[in-house]
């Protein structure tokens, strides 16, 4: 049966080279096929400038850290502790972390005192005066000055000094009296019980005496 068929007719237009006919819907369309052939979509010039990592920002080295005040240092180091106990120490051990404290202090007194020096010579160097210029002297202010009654003068050059002030209520407006015992020192034991005298503001001179005796204004009758 096989034998008794006929080859089929071949066309001869269809077997001629050429080029094959393209659809065209399957055409590509111009801008649009683009993207997909390239791959990744553009990315503005300005969009990549602020992309782009500082580079002298990155090259800048890190400014160091300032010295922190000790109070500080020692808080921030309590704050990061852990809470835990320490394990216990022998006396050995113990002597040999306090060697190695000193060892350390002794060894930043004698970076500084080298420091010291090489300015010293510096400045002599400069022709200038070998010592640190001394700071300045701040001011005491004003004393106060108060004048009382004198109501002791047993103790050995001391008196027991009472000062009465007046004063109007600034609610009430009422007038309040009250009084306040100055202890004064007195070099020559001049005021008497009963003396109107006059006192100023001293450093301290005893536990209790922050005053001296300036004048004695008016004799006890």
């Amino acid at each position: 049966m096989l034998e008794n068929q006929e080859p089929e007719a071949v066309d001869p237009e269809a077997e001629a080279p050429g080029e094959p006919e393209t659809p065209a819907a399957e055409e590509p369309q111009g801008e649009a096929a683009e993207p997909e052939a390239q791959g990744e979509p553009e990315v503005p010039a300005e969009d990549a400038e602020d992309a782009a990592p500082d580079e002298s920002e990155a090259a800048a080295p890190e400014e160091p850290e300032a010295t922190l005040h000790p109070k500080e240092a020692r808080r921030r180091r309590r704050a990061t502790h852990s809470g835990e106990t320490r394990p216990s120490r022998g006396p050995e051990e113990r002597q040999a972390e306090r060697d190695a404290q000193r060892a350390d202090r002794a060894r930043r007194r004698r970076a500084h005192r080298v420091k010291a020096r090489a300015k010293a010579a510096q400045r002599r160097a400069e022709g200038g005066p070998s010592e640190p210029p001394a700071p300045a002297r701040r001011s005491t202010g004003r004393r106060k000055v108060r004048q009382g009654i004198v109501v002791s003068d047993r103790p050995d050059k001391s008196i027991t000094v009472r000062v009465d002030m007046t004063r109007r209520h600034r609610l009430y407006e009422k007038t309040v009296r009250s009084s306040s015992t100055l202890h004064a020192h007195d070099e020559r034991n001049e005021a008497r019980a009963g003396d109107t005298v006059r006192v100023i503001e001293s450093r301290p001179l005893s536990r209790t005496k922050r005053w001296r005796l300036v004048e004695i204004v008016e004799r006890a009758r």
